[in-house]
């Protein structure tokens, strides 16, 4: 049988990224964490952390680490059920892999509308972020995959709308005769990280060739309508950030009429699904307010 107070140790490292930070939060000492981890470790016959800046899991301790945060999920659902051991129970930490465009647009109100959990987000590329779901470092995930992960359920979101866009002055500088193929592939355009493949797509689309034009790379989502606005190059937008700006005039839509949905799913443990219902229930809701819900 496992010590939990062991296990909550581990998890406070390995949140926090530190023994110091990890004492603080339980109102213990370091020497305590470290002789609870020692004792773990010694229980479980492995080495659990590697010490640095941050803390790092070895794969013992991540698997420690995700055994303990569904127990404390499954805990504070049997509380909150039961309406025991309120005020006795942690409030539990979930860890998500949300895509930063879904975060800049829609995934906040289904938080707030939740306060069960303390949430730990980790930001990927939707055509990526269930692979974070699949190696079980997060407990549900947003995605453009629509093929379950194992052990996991799936629900259909909708589709976030994005539009090529870029600020006036950079139109008439890069496009003075239209948005052709032979401009589209030297007019700067913006690019979120190597992942980023949005404006590959609405290249391939609408030029018909793989085009390769120069970029600058801007790991933000309100830093890339801020980069398009001031015209440092054109790119991939969603809708409901740059509506306004396309409205007033501060950014022009490249071909209007060809704008690029991408459909994203959300995946859940199936094993956390009762803990999650209520949050899942939040992001659907959410969604629906945003998303273009038609089916793809």
């Amino acid at each position: 049988m496992l010590d939990y107070d062991q296990l909550s140790a581990l998890a406070a490292i390995l949140r926090t990224g530190s023994f110091e930070k990890a004492a603080r939060q339980l109102g213990l000492t370091s020497s305590a964490i470290s002789q609870r981890i020692k004792a773990l470790e010694e229980r479980v016959g492995a080495v659990l952390v590697v010490r640095g800046q941050p803390c790092q899991p070895t794969p013992a301790g991540q698997r420690l680490f995700r055994h303990a945060e569904e127990v404390a999920l499954l805990e504070a659902g049997l509380g909150r059920d039961l309406g025991a051991f309120a005020d006795m129970a942690r409030t539990p930490s979930l860890r998500l892999a949300v895509n930063a465009d879904s975060l800049a647009t829609w995934f906040v109100p289904a938080m707030a509308a939740v306060d069960a959990f303390l949430y730990d987000l980790v930001l990927d590329d939707q055509d990526h972020s269930a692979d974070w779901l699949r190696r079980g470092e997060v407990r549900a995930a947003v995605s453009s995959s629509s093929q379950p992960v194992q052990g996991c359920d799936c629900r259909y979101l909708g589709r976030l709308r994005y539009f090529a866009t870029a600020s006036p002055a950079f139109m008439e500088r890069w496009f003075p005769d239209g948005v052709t193929p032979e401009r589209l592939a030297i007019a700067p355009t913006l690019t979120f990280n190597a992942k980023d493949m949005l404006q590959s797509r609405w290249l391939a689309l609408v030029a018909g060739a793989d085009l390769s034009p120069p970029t600058h790379w801007l790991p933000s989502s309100h830093g890339f309508v801020d980069g398009t606005l001031a015209g440092l190059g054109w790119g991939m937008n969603p809708e409901i950030l740059v509506g306004d700006a396309v409205a007033d005039g501060r950014l022009v839509v490249l071909l209007p009429g060809h704008p690029l949905d991408v459909p994203l799913y959300w995946h859940w443990s199936r094993s956390a699904g009762p803990a999650l219902k209520s949050l899942t229930e939040a992001v659907l809701a959410a969604a629906r307010q945003v998303l273009v819900q038609d089916l793809p």
